[in-house]
C-alpha cells in the first residue's frame, strides 16, 4: 500500500511519487521501479492547497502596505518653509534630485522636521 502524506502518494518501494491515475486505468505505475498501485489508493482524498498572499500580487493589497521610512539627522538637505501634509509643521527638509529625463522637472524631496514625514514633489 502507497504511503500517504497529505493529499500525495509515494511507491511502497521506491517511495517516489506516484502520478494521479488516468481515467478508467486501474492501476498507477511508478516510474521508477515499476510498483503497481491500485487507482482505488486515490479514493476519498481531500486535497487542499494554500499559497502565500504575496504569491498574487494584488494592487488593493499594496494600497494596504504603508511604508515608513526614518531619516537620519544627516543629509536631509536645507531646511525650508514647506507645511507638512501629515502634523501641519511649517518647516521642512529639502533635497532636489533629478530622476526623470533631462529635459523634464527635477524631484524634490521633503522630510518633516517635526514628525519626519516624507514626500515628494514633481516640478
Amino acid at each position: 500500500m502507497a504511503t500517504k502524506i497529505g493529499s500525495l502518494l509515494f511507491c511502497p518501494t521506491c517511495g517516489s511519487l506516484l502520478d494521479l491515475p488516468k481515467d478508467s486505468e486501474p492501476n498507477v505505475s511508478c516510474e521508477q521501479c515499476g510498483h503497481q498501485e491500485p487507482a482505488t489508493s486515490y479514493e476519498n482524498i481531500k486535497i487542499t492547497t494554500r499559497s502565500h498572499p504575496d504569491a498574487f500580487p494584488s494592487a488593493l493589497r499594496q494600497k494596504r502596505k504603508t511604508q515608513t521610512k526614518t531619516h537620519d539627522s544627516e543629509n536631509l538637505g536645507d531646511l525650508v518653509s514647506e507645511k507638512c501634509p501629515e502634523c501641519s509643521h511649517t518647516e521642512a527638509y529639502s533635497k532636489t534630485l533629478q530622476l526623470r529625463s533631462a529635459d523634464e522637472g527635477s524631484t524634490v524631496f521633503y522630510t518633516c522636521a517635526s514628525c519626519k514625514h516624507g514626500w515628494r514633489v514633481n516640478n
